[in-house]
């Protein structure tokens, strides 16, 4: 039965609907502007004719980036960084969770862990002891010094842990009365209904270890293992026109490094753009409401 909306309750919907759509619209214009850029020419992007449609439409910064091997080659070591580090990073996050998500009668000194995690957020060692312990632990110039460091975020394992304690306490009960141990409870009632949180936090891991720049130039002396975001950053910070030969000095006549560094930036932002919408469905609450009834 179709419920008659209100005159207030309609004039809400149109300024509501009027608001997020300027916010749309708002949100979208840098991703515009930067294809448009990377479809214009090089006298078009170098005037600043460019806003949201390309100008003199030509794809040949597109062909210029299909000629760089160390594009491909940054961008292969970024996907294998966001596999390997999501992984780790999520795993070590569902355990430390799930320990501390435990009842104190469970875990006695479940609190005193809990605060060594929260002062973590608040202090740090500082980026040159790290330095020197990515160097002593045998992983400096490697994908390994982009990854373990950042493996444990405190921000994911405290959003993770109030998901965990919100779950019906009758389930992990329940598995213990009939004789389940806690990797077992774990593997097959905790995580199968924390879907929401999993997304989430593997998301957040997802976009930190992609759009991640710093820690290439710090830990990797090796620019042929950069990932993407170093390489590119290297890319909008400078241009060595001595280091061109002569068909890349050639090339770089019929375009411009603005519309080729924003041709990269856009293929840069493809894959995360590509990876949210899997996991949007997963972004809601009330995964678990009515699973148990008391």
């Amino acid at each position: 039965m179709k419920i008659k909306s209100s005159p207030s309750r309609k004039v809400f919907e149109v300024i509501n609907y009027i608001f997020l759509s300027l916010v749309i619209c708002v949100s979208l214009f840098p991703l515009i502007h930067i294809f448009a850029l990377s479809l214009s020419s090089n006298s078009a992007a170098q005037a600043g004719w460019v806003t949201v449609y390309p100008v003199d439409f030509t794809l040949d910064s597109y062909k210029y980036i299909l000629t760089k091997p160390e594009f491909f080659r940054s961008f292969g070591v970024s996907v294998l960084r966001v596999a390997l580090g999501t992984v780790i990073s999520v795993g070590l996050t569902i355990l430390s969770a799930y320990a501390m998500s435990q009842p104190d009668e469970r875990f006695h000194a479940r609190k005193y862990y809990v605060w060594m995690f929260l002062i973590t957020m608040v202090f740090s060692g500082g980026l040159i002891p790290l330095f020197i312990v990515v160097k002593s632990v045998g992983i400096y110039n490697s994908i390994w010094a982009l990854i373990l460091p950042s493996a444990v975020q405190t921000f994911n394992i405290i959003l993770m842990l109030n998901f965990f304690r919100g779950l019906p306490y009758a389930l992990t009960e329940s598995a213990l009365i009939d004789g389940a141990n806690h990797f077992q409870i774990m593997a097959k009632i905790v995580v199968p209904i924390s879907k929401p949180s999993l997304a989430t936090v593997g998301l957040f891991t997802m976009v930190n270890h992609w759009n991640s720049w710093f820690d290439g130039m710090i830990y990797l002396s090796d620019t042929s293992k950069y990932p993407l975001q170093t390489y590119l950053r290297n890319v909008i910070q400078s241009v060595d026109m001595s280091s061109l030969d002569l068909t890349t000095a050639s090339a770089m006549d019929q375009i411009s490094q603005k519309t080729v560094t924003a041709a990269q930036i856009f293929v840069a932002i493809i894959p995360i753009l590509l990876v949210y919408p899997l996991l949007q469905k997963y972004f809601i609450t009330g995964m678990t409401l009515g699973s148990v009834k008391e």
